[in-house]
């Protein structure tokens, strides 16, 4: 069994699905945004700013920053009722219309007669998005909470701009609970891009298609055919009857990992093919992949579901 993401015809097309920009809490206007992100070899962003009513609801305009090398998905955070901690949630939707219907949401406290956040998600699912769990631990997420979003299609589950400004990047906790519950959920690392600190060109993802095109970038991404990446790059991951094997740039680790405490390490010096015997998941349902290169850098897989 291999990933569909290495199966998929077309090629890899790098993307970052949340940014900001000063349209609500950034500091760049969207065409430098969209400037940085291309001369940085990225070939797609979505611009994902704060759909709140203080910045008058933006969906970002970024189809004029589009070319025959660089093109957008128009997308945003979206804010509309409490977590369990009383807080606002906060839910990216890539790929929405951009005359996406506003919610009651005037600013990032929760107020009364306000859709929920599942209410919100299952909106922008519905009007065609590509909807993410926004970093779990950052916002305090529950187990409860999470479960609420039926709609999600992934966890963020590695949020650059957490990393560097308050050390809660993680959602890989959250992402395997809901895993071992059979919700059947991808992944996808990020920026969180404000540039207002180094938060920018720290996470994204690799979406297989066979062009560089909106529609068909946001199809892959909700078929799962992609990986994500700091820096590694991932060419095969391929399920055996007793091992995984998995074909990457330079790796110093590869990880397998699945439900509860099955979990296998190969350690080695510049590995590019490398098989992990998966002795230990026999009660394991799915699995997922982890390779870090010798500077620490990570590449994931999302995860395949072998019962």
């Amino acid at each position: 069994m291999i990933h569909p993401a290495f199966t998929a015809p077309g090629q890899f097309y790098r993307g970052n699905l949340h940014t900001h920009s000063n349209l609500s809490d950034g500091c760049l206007d969207p065409k430098e945004v969209c400037r940085r992100y291309k001369a940085e070899g990225y070939d797609f962003i979505s611009l994902t700013d704060h759909f709140v009513g203080i910045f008058d609801y933006p969906i970002a305009d970024t189809l004029p920053f589009r070319d025959a090398g660089f093109t957008t998905l128009l997308g945003a955070e979206l804010h509309s009722g409490a977590m369990a901690n009383g807080e606002l949630w906060h839910i990216l939707a890539v790929g929405l219309p951009a005359d996406f219907a506003a919610s009651h949401s005037p600013a990032f406290m929760p107020v009364e007669d306000q859709e929920s956040g599942a209410q919100i998600a299952t909106r922008a699912r519905q009007a065609g998005a590509h909807v993410t769990i926004a970093h779990p631990q950052w916002s305090g997420l529950t187990l409860e909470d999470a479960r609420a979003i039926e709609a999600a299609h992934a966890v963020e589950v590695y949020n650059h701009g957490c990393a560097t400004g308050c050390d809660r990047a993680d959602g890989f906790h959250m992402l395997d609970l809901l895993l071992a519950e059979g919700r059947k959920l991808d992944l996808v690392a990020t920026d969180d891009a404000h540039f207002t600190e180094p938060d920018h060109f720290g996470g994204w993802v690799m979406v297989k298609a066979q062009a560089n095109d909106p529609e068909l970038l946001l199809e892959a991404l909700k078929r799962g055919e992609y990986y994500s990446s700091q820096g590694p790059d991932l060419r095969l991951v391929e399920v055996r009857d007793k091992t995984v094997v998995v074909e990457s740039s330079s790796a110093a680790s590869v990880i397998v990992q699945g439900q509860g405490t099955a979990a296998t390490a190969i350690h080695g010096h510049s590995m590019t093919r490398t098989e992990v015997p998966i002795l230990r998941f026999y009660n394991s349902p799915w699995l997922r992949v982890t390779v870090i290169d010798a500077a620490g850098r990570r590449a994931w897989s999302n995860p395949i579901w072998i019962a």
